[in-house]
């Protein structure tokens, strides 16, 4: 088959499932509102079942759920019906999804639901009558005109309209649940995005002892031996109530040697940085690494409310916990 042929059949599966969904808008209606508005005022889980590729897309809306504040389990309808049902109760809202409304399995365990109490919203691919859809509370038509499969067979189009539907609820969840992005990041602490919107300044700055600090009356040279010793480029200078009134860097005394090698008789005061960076430690670390990213710089003082140097946070630091 030529690279043509091969572009043209893509295309038209991309064309066929496009157009799916495009229809599937006009069905987002009131029995769409009911059933997310049943989920939100239910007081137990989704729990959402399917066989086969449906199940995978359960699998699917179950995931999207959890991480978007709606509690979900998927439950597997084989499994079911070999004691599973025990995890079912009747303040759950049980989603059930099949493309011909008619799965043997789920025909099996829907008399189960409705004796247990838990309300029932069946997701079909087939809009005509149905077992599922005679017995559920609420019927939501994820149907299409077409697979993309070329003998209109395998479930292509049909599940990729099924998880749209899935997600669409998940979301109208979240806006209705005030769902922020730092209680998105709650449920995703390992992952870059998570750690950018939970992890703080203070949470990882170099604190205590380890902050290099002079007075700003000492020698230049007593400040050096601190940037040495301390080993981060820098220094804090402070004045005598201890408040951050400068910086020094290694960039500094760079600069100071291309226009002065005297440094005798310098004091600290002599070559700080007047209005080094600050941030407050209670800051989110992204904003700590953006802020150096747009000014250029390696390095930010935390400073309290009185302007007390706490700490330093250095770029290095953040793009190791994979921030940058």
């Amino acid at each position: 088959m030529s690279d043509e042929r091969i572009i043209e059949h893509g295309r038209e599966v991309v064309r066929i499932e496009a157009e799916a969904l495009t229809a599937l808008t006009g069905r987002i209606n009131g029995d769409f509102a009911r059933a997310v508005k049943m989920i939100f005022e239910c007081s137990g889980r989704v729990i959402v079942t399917g066989i086969g590729k449906s199940g995978l897309i359960a699998r699917k809306i179950v995931a999207t759920m959890n991480s978007t504040g709606t509690p979900a389990i998927y439950l597997h309808p084989a499994d079911a019906i070999h004691g599973d049902l025990g995890m079912v109760r009747s303040e759950d809202v049980v989603l059930l999804i099949s493309k011909s409304g008619n799965t043997e399995e789920l025909k099996q365990i829907l008399p189960i639901f409705k004796r247990i109490g838990a309300r029932v919203i069946s997701m079909l691919g087939n809009a005509g009558p149905s077992v599922l859809g005679d017995h559920s509370d609420i019927v939501l038509d994820a149907g299409v005109e077409e697979e993309a499969c070329p003998h209109n067979l395998a479930p292509t189009a049909s599940t990729t309209a099924a998880l749209a539907l899935g997600d669409a609820m998940a979301v109208a969840l979240l806006k209705m649940r005030d769902f922020s992005p730092e209680d998105f990041a709650l449920f995703h602490p390992g992952g870059s995005l998570g750690k950018r919107l939970i992890l703080r300044v203070d949470q990882i700055m170099i604190a205590g002892e380890a902050v290099p600090v002079v007075h700003q009356a000492v020698p230049l040279k007593d400040a050096i031996l601190e940037i040495t010793t301390k080993r981060l480029g820098a220094t804090c200078v402070v004045d005598d109530e201890r408040r951050l009134v400068g910086m020094i860097t290694d960039g500094d005394l760079r600069r100071l040697l291309e226009r002065d090698t005297d440094m005798t008789n310098l004091l600290a005061v002599d070559v700080m940085s007047t209005k080094p960076k600050t941030i407050p430690p209670h800051t989110l670390a992204s904003t700590a690494l953006e802020l150096m990213e747009k000014h250029k710089i390696t390095q930010l003082i935390v400073t309290d409310e009185h302007r007390a140097p706490r700490g330093i946070i250095h770029m290095h630091d953040l793009v190791q916990l994979g921030l940058g």
